[in-house]
């Protein structure tokens, strides 16, 4: 059984996904206040993401939560550069150096990239 791992959009974002076909894909919660796309994790692939964050878990609706912020800054950047909601294997490519990135944010989490 697959799971799901929700990417929030702000503005910035977005803006790099707008007029992709991405675009189609984004759930809009609340009202349309907070907009997400949903990635699609394969049960395997699921495992090696609770194995390697340990904070990591699966709520009742089947999505992946608590997962380190550097997990989710690059599967946006992997989302935004292959313009497909298929790079969970990119991800899982940089899951060492992910790993190591969150054990600091144990001490420190890192601000957005504010340009």
């Amino acid at each position: 059984m697959p799971h799901y791992i929700a990417v929030y959009l702000d503005d910035a974002r977005y803006e790099k996904i707008k007029g992709t076909p991405l675009e189609e894909k984004i759930t809009y919660l609340f009202g349309g206040q907070l907009k997400s796309l949903v990635v699609e994790v394969p049960e395997d692939k699921s495992e090696k993401i609770l194995k390697a964050f340990e904070k990591a878990r699966i709520d009742s609706r089947g999505y992946i939560e608590d997962v380190p912020v550097a997990f989710r800054r690059a599967l946006f950047e992997e989302i935004a550069k292959a313009k497909s909601l298929d790079v969970i294997d990119k991800v899982l490519e940089r899951l060492d150096e992910l790993v190591e990135a969150a054990k600091k944010e144990d001490e420190y989490i890192p601000p957005p990239d504010i340009e």
